[in-house]
């Protein structure tokens, strides 16, 4: 995410009120504050929009950079949850093609017990037995559908639920749930797996209802080369 999507991204101080409160105009309650979402830059979107991703958009910028609704993160995120928490740890698959999310992919996994694939996807995976890095899982969770198709492809021939994250410029074939968000930002991801691990523990009542993980979310952050 460049410095001029950040700043063509940032939001009045009439619109962070705005995404407070539900299209009633009642006080909601976010999983975490609306700053802490605008500060990581999960609702930053890119310039293009499908049809499919247009219901989860706030606003388009005079630069022409959609904006998402951090409302519609949230409560997809809660969402996600609720549907990952039924399934046995071991059973969920996580997948990441792009860098920034290889280490939130590998973070989650480790909290929540998952396993988490990352870098390029062995042809197969999912679909040939005899392979050594053959997997049989029951739902699978991708932070792009747009770079982590030979998960989707594979995991929709097998019949296997997908989850995953998309951005304004998805191509949401074979996604059964959407989870609306920048999947490309560092600070986005690391917040957006965080979160996520820690709504599914909350779901399976591994933590209280308004518990914290005792993992910070900035180890959910992939480092930058020094």
């Amino acid at each position: 995410m460049s410095e001029k999507e950040e700043r063509e991204g940032e939001l009045t101080e009439a619109e962070k009120e705005e995404l407070k409160k539900s299209e009633k105009g009642t006080v909601i309650e976010l999983l975490v504050p609306v700053d802490t979402y605008l500060s990581a830059g999960v609702h930053i979107g890119t310039h293009s929009c499908t049809k499919y991703m247009e219901r989860f958009v706030y606003r388009v910028r005079p630069e022409g950079l959609y904006v998402l609704d951090v409302r519609k993160i949230d409560e997809r995120i809660r969402i996600a949850a609720k549907f990952l928490a039924r399934y046995d740890p071991q059973d969920i698959v996580s997948v990441a093609s792009r860098p920034y999310a290889f280490r939130p992919v590998q973070k989650f996994a480790e909290v929540i017990g998952a396993r988490a694939l990352v870098g390029r996807i062995i042809p197969g995976t999912f679909t040939n037995p005899h392979l050594s890095s053959y997997l049989e899982p029951k739902v699978l969770l991708v932070s792009d559908p747009r770079t982590d198709t030979q998960a989707i492809k594979e995991a929709a021939k097998v019949g296997i639920p997908i989850v995953a994250l998309a951005d304004t410029d998805a191509k949401v074939d074979f996604i059964d749930l959407i989870i609306p968000a920048n999947n490309k930002g560092r600070k986005s991801l690391a917040l957006l797996y965080w979160l996520l691990a820690r709504q599914i523990l909350r779901e399976r009542k591994v933590i209280p209802p308004d518990g914290d993980l005792a993992v910070p979310i900035s180890e959910f952050e992939m480092r930058l080369a020094q």
